[in-house]
């Protein structure tokens, strides 16, 4: 049986896999899919003051101003923007970690956010269209259906200084635990072999980093980022089949990017 982490993984990316490969075969392509779906949208929460202020006065965005913030079909290019099911999220109580200190960085990997947040937006999972690839399987490279980046998203929103002090928390978690720990999501052990930071930028402050997993025999890397806007932290926790082959891929910059945009 293969491990509940390679699982938990392919499910996610095996629909937009296949739809490479059945396009390529095929030889048709959908065209506008996403046409007029963006450039106003994300725009009115500019504006917003909760999320982008800075300063004692500003309240914490309840969840449902954050829902209003959440990244929405349309707000990606070549992204697929949908809320995950039950089996493919996780929640704070199902994440430990054999060290305390490191369960800040087992969340961030977890797709969960951190510490005690006044609101939350329900995750959301970003995922790279098959256009991406479409030419390259077309050409006959059949793998590249599986090079596709799939970014779990979570919003929240802290009162006072919360949203900065639990991206220091998490900065110092994946310090202390850069040599790795053992990891337990929803009664599953797993094994963080090491944790490597990354360049991240965006919001008031972003923090990033390679987050390599074990799982009976099989190997996973996380990107994972959290950028604070304010009173909001964004979480995102990346995952890409090809990283189980040894293969290295970006952070999805397209997917923050947007993210921020929208918490204004």
């Amino acid at each position: 049986m293969r491990s509940t982490l390679v699982r938990r993984t392919a499910v996610a990316a095996a629909a937009v896999s296949l739809a490479v490969l059945g396009t390529a075969c095929s030889g048709s392509a959908e065209k506008g899919g996403d046409a007029g779906q963006k450039g106003d949208k994300g725009k009115a929460s500019a504006s917003a003051e909760a999320p982008g202020g800075e300063g004692a006065g500003v309240k914490a965005p309840s969840s449902a101003e954050l829902e209003k913030l959440a990244l929405a079909e349309g707000d990606v290019e070549l992204h697929e923007v949908k809320k995950p099911t039950a089996a493919e999220t996780l929640t704070a109580a199902e994440i430990q970690a054999d060290k305390p200190e490191c369960l800040p960085v087992a969340r961030a990997a977890a797709g969960v956010a951190q510490g005690q947040p006044v609101g939350t937006a329900e995750a959301r999972r970003v995922s790279e269209k098959p256009e991406k690839n479409k030419k390259a399987v077309e050409a006959g490279d059949v793998m590249a259906a599986f090079n596709l980046t799939a970014t779990q998203v979570v919003l929240g929103s802290y009162d006072g200084k919360g949203a900065e002090e639990n991206v220091a928390a998490l900065r110092t978690s994946a310090a202390d635990c850069a040599g790795g720990f053992t990891t337990t999501w929803k009664g599953e052990q797993l094994k963080v072999a090491k944790v490597t930071e990354l360049k991240a930028a965006g919001g008031d402050e972003a923090v990033a980093w390679d987050v390599a997993v074990e799982q009976d025999g099989e190997k996973l890397t996380y990107k994972v980022a959290a950028v604070r806007k304010g009173a909001v932290i964004g979480s995102f926790s990346s995952f890409n089949l090809i990283s189980s082959q040894g293969k290295d891929f970006p952070l999805p910059t397209a997917v923050i990017e947007a993210q921020v945009a929208k918490l204004g």
